[in-house]
């Protein structure tokens, strides 16, 4: 049975960093991409970033990009999203997922697996 579990979420002043995880199992994940979603109170969960799971291929919403990088551990069966310079507007439960699309996409309907989330929350 596919499990995704994130990790790593928490409270932050603006401009701070977190680092959150994704540890897969279940299956082998090399066809996969995993992807990060977010999902604030009272809005629609929104696409944050995606990766192959390779490593090779990446793919960031516009609101993230230059701030936030997705990486992965093929040896750890890990992702892991990277966020830098946090601004109030990141606060939001985030997900990790992952889906046998084979490109990067930023549909969460596409995405085949979710784990349960991580809470993040910036303080200005």
């Amino acid at each position: 049975q596919v499990q995704l579990v994130e990790s790593g979420g928490g409270l932050v002043q603006a401009g701070g960093s977190l680092r959150l995880s994704c540890a897969a199992s279940g299956r082998t994940f090399s066809s996969y991409y995993m992807g990060w979603f977010r999902q604030a109170p009272g809005k629609e969960r929104e696409f944050v970033a995606v990766i192959r799971w390779s490593g090779d291929s990446t793919y960031y919403a516009d609101s993230v990009k230059g701030r936030f990088t997705i990486s992965s551990d093929i040896a750890k069966n890990t992702v892991y999203l990277q966020m830098n310079s946090l601004k109030p507007e990141d606060t939001a439960v985030y997900y990790c997922a992952a889906g046998r699309i084979g490109t990067v996409a930023a549909v969460a309907g596409l995405y085949d697996y979710w784990g349960q989330g991580t809470q993040v929350t910036v303080s200005s």
